[in-house]
């Protein structure tokens, strides 16, 4: 499915190697939008237990939709379906980061029931 990609979905071009480790974790989930046979957006995301949590959380990592399908509702979509793929492994929290001057995000977490909570720094360690 990942063979035909509309351009500005993923940040890069996928790796086939990457593409198999992704896929064989089972905590890791991948929806994608198509048009035809062509993938025009996709929503990454992480399961995880932590030792201070009760229940399994969901990380949404990342969510690209092609700038020609953008503004169709394809991202709330993807998000609605990672969300149900949580319910279903008994999460009970789901979050997602991004920049607060990024406001096409913000409107889709926003308008698919995100809740803004505290502004938050994220910090890059490069391993390599």
């Amino acid at each position: 499915m990942l063979d035909h990609v509309a351009p500005g979905v993923f940040d890069d071009s996928i790796d086939p190697a990457a593409t198999l480790t992704f896929l064989n974790d089972p905590r890791h989930h991948l929806a994608v939008a198509l048009d035809a046979k062509l993938v025009v957006g996709f929503a990454s995301a992480v399961h995880y237990a932590h030792p201070d949590k009760p229940s399994p959380e969901l990380w949404i990592n990342e969510i690209g939709v092609a700038p020609t399908h953008q503004g169709r509702g394809i991202g709330k979509a993807l998000i609605a379906a990672v969300l149900n793929v949580a319910r279903t492994l008994g999460c009970t929290d789901a979050w997602v980061l991004t920049d607060r001057d990024n406001e096409r995000a913000m409107r889709l977490y926003e308008s698919s029931g995100g809740i803004a909570t505290h502004d938050h720094v994220m910090f890059t360690f490069r391993l390599g």
